[in-house]
Order: structure tokens, then C-alpha cells, then sequence
């Protein structure tokens, strides 16, 4: 017969709730979020031995670690990350339940943490900075790059606060989920893509690119997470073509640095390129493409547990804002259109 021993970890112990101070959770909300002691001090109006002091005064509480040391601040154990989202939501609706609760940023400092990729934030960061940013504003902004179709991890780990892009697997989630999804998602604006080539191109001097053409021509392909295909591939593959791939990399500037170098073409955003005069005054020349490509839809996407935080609500809003400014007309809020809009890169799509 095997025996089996079982161990008692000392440092464990079950969970005291009479000793937990529900003070405490706040402080555990805001350090899960900002991933730092002496940011979430100065948001808190606490010092840090405080805040390091509720921290240590919750583990004795619960009996379990919730922080390590990491190189840019704390990093939360598997009991933190598994907690986090129950008191949120808690604290969220207590806050609720009590008082109607409102944001003012000139008031309340607040750091929000935005996942986009390149083009992404080329196009919506410049506006949506101006109307965050206004005198006297103590809210600051923190954009980081995206890679994935499917950022639900990222944001159910407090590492965004919201991700905008394209995330057709979201999307299916969500189609079968419901509102019992624990993402919620917006759409923002499409992409439309054109071809890109030099001044100096060969093709350059005709005023219509044709598909032969096209497809004889040698390309560098734009890949975010260095997919041997993608969906320009696959749409010329529907029509029995393929392109002369000779070049791939991995964002947009370094496509644009290749077009300059060589008789290349590329299929980037419309948005990213500029209007007709800037991609001229870039020595670049833009074309409809000679085949058919449907937009991506780039959306706004976060965690349910935001849903009615005040200072969420005020930065979607001005999300929305600000993609509406880049052309109303074409913003997926106004209605779809047949013309070339606004776009930004969805994320971790081979691009071009």
C-alpha cells in the first residue's frame, strides 16, 4: 500500500476575514492595476511604506503571497491574478450601489494602459492626445504594442486597459458567448489598404496598376507575428494569383525605408501612407489595388470588469472621439463607405 505524506507549508494559513480591513482591497485594486507600489501611492494619496504595509497586512489576512519583485515593479502571483477580478467587480459595484460615480480628470489622476500596434497608433494617438490632454488634465497615457489577434489574456491580466485592432477570434467568441462574454468590444473604423511603391518605380508612371502587373512585380510583405501568408496572399490565391515575395518584415517604417531602397511595392494602410501630397512629398506614389480586398474592421476592445468605471467610460468615450475626427464620414459609428477611410493596422495580420 503507498502512503502518502502530506506537508503543511508554514508560511500558508487560512484565510483570517475578521482581520481584513476592506480598506485593504482598495489598495490591492490599484496595485494590480498599475503593477507598482509608488504609482499606485501617488493615486492613492498614500505613501509607499503604506501602501508596501496594506500589501503585506492583506497576504497575513489571506494567507497567501500576492506580489513578487520584478524589473519594472511588482509582479502578481496566481492567487492575485485568481482574486483580482472578484474584488473589482466588487468595489465596482459597491461604488455603484452608493454614489453615481463620476470622473474628472483635472481631479483624479489616472494612468491608462493602451495596446495597439504601429499604424494603430500613428493614426489615433495624435488626436486622441489633444483631447485627453487639456490644461490642467492629471491623466496620462501609456501606449504599448500589440502583436496578437487575441489580446483577452492581456486584459483580463490588468496588463491593458483596453486593445484596439482586429480580432476576428474575439469576434467568434463573442458571437457564441453572448453578453456572457467577459470581453466587451466596439468597432471603431475600417482599414483599407492600397499599393505602395518609390517615385522611381518602374510602375510608377502608369496611372492604373494592373493585375499582371502587380503580381510580377517583386513585394515586401508586412508581417506583425511572421506568418509566412496573409490575407492579401489569400485573396490573390481566390482569384488564382500569387505575388513575388522577396522581403518580409516586421512593421510598417521599415516597409516604407524599404520601398525608398528598391523597386519594391507594399500593401499598406491608406491612413498610414498620408493623403496623396504627403506620400508625394515622401517620394512614394499610391494606387488602388487591382483586386478586390475588403476592409478590417479595427475595434475598441476591454474587460467587462470596466464596464461602468467612471474613468473607463471617459476614455472610450474620447476613443470613439477621436476615431470619429479622423473622418467622420467613414467612422464605423457613422455608417460603412465605399471610399478609402481611415485606417490602422490590425494587429498581428501580415499586412502587406
Amino acid at each position: 500500500m503507498a502512503i502518502i505524506t502530506v506537508m503543511n507549508d508554514p508560511e500558508r494559513r487560512a484565510p483570517n476575514f475578521r482581520t481584513l480591513d476592506l480598506n485593504l482591497l482598495r489598495v490591492f485594486d490599484v496595485v494590480m492595476r498599475e503593477r507598482q507600489v509608488t504609482r499606485a501611492a501617488r493615486l492613492l494619496s498614500m505613501t509607499q511604506p503604506a501602501v508596501s504595509n496594506a500589501l503585506r497586512r492583506m497576504r497575513q489576512a489571506l494567507g497567501e503571497e500576492l506580489f513578487h519583485s520584478g524589473p519594472t515593479g511588482v509582479v502578481p502571483t496566481p492567487a492575485a491574478q485568481a482574486l483580482w477580478p472578484v474584488v473589482h467587480d466588487a468595489l465596482e459595484r459597491l461604488q455603484a450601489a452608493m454614489a453615481p460615480q463620476q470622473f474628472d480628470p483635472n481631479v483624479r489622476p489616472h494612468a491608462f494602459l493602451l495596446r495597439m500596434a504601429e499604424a494603430t497608433a500613428a493614426l489615433l494617438v495624435p488626436p486622441l492626445t489633444r483631447r485627453v490632454r487639456q490644461p490642467g488634465s492629471k491623466v496620462s497615457l501609456r501606449v504599448q504594442g500589440l502583436t496578437t489577434r487575441d489580446p483577452r489574456t492581456l486584459l483580463e491580466q490588468g496588463e491593458a486597459d483596453v486593445a484596439l485592432g482586429y480580432f476576428p477570434e474575439v469576434s467568434a467568441a463573442q458571437a457564441v458567448e453572448g453578453r456572457d462574454a467577459a470581453m466587451r468590444m466596439e468597432p471603431l473604423f475600417d482599414v483599407h489598404y492600397v499599393a505602395v511603391m518609390r517615385r522611381e518605380h518602374p510602375l510608377a508612371a502608369a496611372p492604373r496598376l494592373s493585375l499582371p502587373a502587380y503580381c510580377d512585380a517583386e513585394h515586401v510583405r508586412v508581417s506583425f507575428a511572421a506568418r509566412p501568408r496573409g490575407f492579401v496572399d489569400e485573396a490573390l490565391e481566390r482569384l488564382g494569383r500569387q505575388r513575388q515575395v522577396v522581403l518580409t518584415v516586421g512593421d510598417f517604417a521599415t516597409a516604407l525605408q524599404a520601398l525608398r531602397g528598391g523597386d519594391l511595392l507594399a500593401v499598406l494602410p491608406r491612413g498610414y501612407v498620408g493623403p496623396g501630397n504627403d506620400a508625394a512629398d515622401r517620394g512614394l506614389v499610391v494606387r488602388p489595388l487591382p483586386f478586390p480586398l475588403e476592409p478590417l474592421p479595427i475595434s475598441l476592445l476591454w474587460h467587462r470588469r470596466h464596464e461602468t468605471d467612471a474613468a473607463h467610460q471617459w476614455l472610450r468615450r474620447h476613443l470613439h472621439d477621436a476615431a470619429s475626427a479622423l473622418a467622420p464620414a467613414r467612422s464605423r459609428r457613422a455608417g460603412p463607405s465605399g471610399s478609402a477611410g481611415p485606417s490602422a493596422d490590425p494587429a498581428s495580420s501580415t499586412a502587406g
